[in-house]
């Protein structure tokens, strides 16, 4: 059963390399950390959350929103499957009501600040912007792409960043959830230029302060698509 459809469009990632060390506190029980050519990653995501269900039931005037989270990549190793997924130190929206239903069933770690969005869409290109209020400030990402829609290749950073299909929440130091989000395997976008403007420390705490001085390795856009997320969620540390 689906606990939550939606569209989600226009995704821009913009990928750090950090220090392991950074990641462990925040590491689920039960996970290790996913790396790209030995590398680990957190990455600032901005998206639309368009025509949002609970149970296949629409959000009246809530079910489209900005989305602004940072998350990192796991794999959750079990016999001869590995389970790659990401977990999120932070998720943003406007909208209170659907941030405490998401805390309350999930545990998720979401909060609620002002958000706002301007797409400009030109036949061979498209400029992508995303916006939160944090205090008196408006943090920005933003992104220049190419509208040509170009598959991942095998291999790829993009493959890396956006072929994680599980979720996995820290309830606490011993328990951790799995859950599985669906999706079909997305398209990117050219980014020929970004600017990114977030004040780290502020938003997410002095363990990320220090990306406030550090530009991100690679910013990439997907089309984004139709995403369902599973109403069954599974302990791992009760096996």
């Amino acid at each position: 059963m689906d606990f939550l459809n939606a569209r989600w469009e226009n995704l821009i990632m913009a990928n750090y390399a950090v220090n392991p060390s950074v990641l462990l506190p925040f590491l689920p029980k039960g996970v290790e950390l996913d790396t790209f050519n030995g590398k680990a990653y957190v990455s600032l995501v901005g998206f639309m959350f368009k025509n949002t269900r609970l149970f296949k039931v629409p959000i009246p005037l809530l079910g489209t929103f900005e989305e602004i989270n940072l998350r990192f990549y796991v794999v959750h190793k079990v016999g001869n499957e590995s389970k790659r997924g990401v977990v999120f130190i932070n998720e943003t929206i406007p909208f209170k009501p659907v941030a405490w239903v998401a805390n309350w069933l999930y545990k998720e770690h979401y909060i609620s600040i002002p958000t706002k969005h301007k797409w400009i869409i030109q036949p061979d290109s498209k400029e992508i912007k995303y916006e939160w209020k944090v205090g008196e400030k408006w943090n920005t990402m933003k992104a220049v792409a190419e509208t040509k829609q170009v598959p991942m290749e095998v291999g790829s950073m993009e493959e890396y960043i956006f072929e994680h299909y599980y979720g996995y929440t820290k309830v606490d130091q011993n328990n951790t959830l799995e859950y599985k989000v669906n999706h079909p395997r997305w398209e990117t976008n050219k980014v020929t230029d970004h600017e990114i403007n977030c004040d780290f420390g502020k938003m997410y705490g002095k363990p990320f302060e220090f990306l406030n001085n550090q530009q991100p390795d690679s910013v990439i856009i997907a089309e984004g698509s139709e995403v369902s997320v599973k109403w069954k969620r599974e302990s791992i540390t009760n096996h």
